[in-house]
């Protein structure tokens, strides 16, 4: 098997930050995590190690530790009050990226726009986004616009910053087409990092039989990763580490490319190459087997 790596992959800086100030956190003394710090199990083993704690971060009376830590999804001001009243010292490592989300949403409120977010309405970060603008209409595909009210005549648009940048400029043209009359105003909210994976997975796509990206499981950016493989024809595997790898998935002659998630350490990267080498390794030596054993037939 080839085996390539994308151009851009794995973990971003917003992550790390949020990894590193978490880090010097525990180190310090107790702490609680509301929620998870970034969508990866081995990260959260490594902080279960260091003794942080987790916490909800919708549960402002649940905290055992006085010191909290706002995760990199980020929050709503609301959230952020409610820990703060009751006490808490309130950390916040939410990305630079996501606090430039929210501060766009609020400008266009502020100027008269009816909020639209474009992203899943169950993710960690939408939710943070729209915790203080109960109004706005959380969208992901055209069906979802019945949320908007029909008289609305200035809509503001935001995205969840994990997005795909295509599908959030098609579904602000759909918008349009849905709302004729309506002034929209777009703001680009989805982030530079996740641009440049997305756009580094259509090279690697353009190169390769198959996919393989690295990321947690409820990653959202690494889901929209493989989405994005299997949509341009690729056969696309998630795993979360080098032991997710199943021989079955590859063929001798296959070109493999790997990429990574937004929240995946570059290690695991690493690991996962390491171990397709040596599955590369074992189809060769069974492909040899079995030609001799057809010669010697």
């Amino acid at each position: 098997m080839k085996i390539e790596i994308a151009r851009h992959y794995g973990m971003c800086f917003g992550v790390r930050d949020a990894l590193r100030k978490t880090h010097d956190l525990a180190h310090r003394g107790p702490v609680t995590v509301l929620g998870e710090l970034v969508h990866n199990p081995l990260v959260q083993d490594h902080l279960d190690t260091l003794g942080v704690r987790r916490g909800d971060l919708e549960a402002a009376s649940k905290a055992e530790t006085p010191a909290v830590v706002i995760t990199a999804h980020g929050a709503s001001d609301r959230r952020r009050r409610e820990w703060e009243e009751r006490g808490h010292e309130v950390f916040d490592t939410t990305c630079p990226l996501v606090k430039k989300a929210h501060r766009s949403l609020e400008c266009l409120v502020l100027a008269g726009f009816f909020p639209v977010v474009i992203g899943r309405e169950d993710h960690v970060e939408v939710r943070g986004l729209v915790g203080d603008f109960p109004q706005a209409a959380v969208v992901m595909d055209p069906g979802d616009f019945s949320r908007i009210p029909v008289d609305a005549d200035r809509l503001g648009v935001i995205s969840q910053t994990t997005q795909p940048i295509g599908r959030v400029e098609d579904l602000v043209a759909r918008l349009g087409e849905c709302f004729p009359a309506a002034e929209i105003r777009f703001v680009d909210t989805v982030c530079q990092p996740t641009k440049d994976r997305q756009g580094a997975m259509l090279e690697l796509c353009a190169r390769n039989d198959v996919i393989v990206v690295v990321g947690g499981g409820n990653s959202n950016n690494t889901a929209q990763l493989v989405e994005t493989a299997e949509r341009l024809g690729c056969r696309a595997h998630r795993v979360e580490r080098a032991d997710d790898l199943c021989a079955k998935w590859f063929r001798r002659d296959d070109r493999v490319g790997v990429t990574a998630g937004t929240s995946t350490l570059d290690e695991t990267v690493h690991a996962v190459v390491e171990q397709l080498r040596i599955l590369s390794r074992e189809l060769e030596s069974h492909g040899i087997f079995d030609t001799l054993k057809t010669l010697a037939r």
